[in-house]
């Protein structure tokens, strides 16, 4: 139970279950492609400076993501929809392009053919947190209980 500014009770409880999960994986994919940017980055940015910063940019969606979606908080849960719609956007956009222009790809990316190098779940991952954000919706489901 935490108090808010307005000195209302927040009665909620952080998440369990499903929701802990989401945000477990969450963060083992902040975490590498965050060391994969760095790594790339460090070693070799400058063979395949497109892939290895939208590595880079893959790492800080994940990162703000796995806060976000963790936290219980109205404006942070606007932020979990925006970097999870980016998240998707994201993989979608550069999983078209390196498919279509393998050139652009020759070096692949957390993202590059809709994450195939992590069994694809950088492509399902970010739909399972817009279920869970719509699911957990504490506007939703005050209006469901009434």
């Amino acid at each position: 139970m935490t108090e808010t500014a307005e000195g209302v009770v927040d009665t909620r409880r952080p998440a369990f279950g499903v929701g802990r999960v989401l945000i477990v994986v969450y963060g083992i994919f902040a975490i590498a492609a965050t060391a994969r940017a760095v790594y790339q980055l460090v070693t070799k940015a400058a063979e395949a400076p497109l892939a290895y910063g939208l590595s880079a940019f893959s790492a800080v969606v994940y990162i703000v993501a796995t806060i976000a979606i963790a936290h219980n908080g109205r404006r942070l849960r606007v932020v979990a929809w925006v970097t999870v719609l980016i998240e998707l956007m994201g993989v979608i956009t550069v999983g078209t392009l390196s498919v279509t222009h393998p050139e652009m790809f020759a070096h692949a990316s957390v993202w590059s053919r809709f994450g195939q190098g992590y069994g694809y779940v950088p492509l399902v991952l970010p739909m399972l947190g817009l279920a869970w954000l719509w699911w957990s919706s504490p506007r939703r489901l005050s209006r469901v209980n009434g």
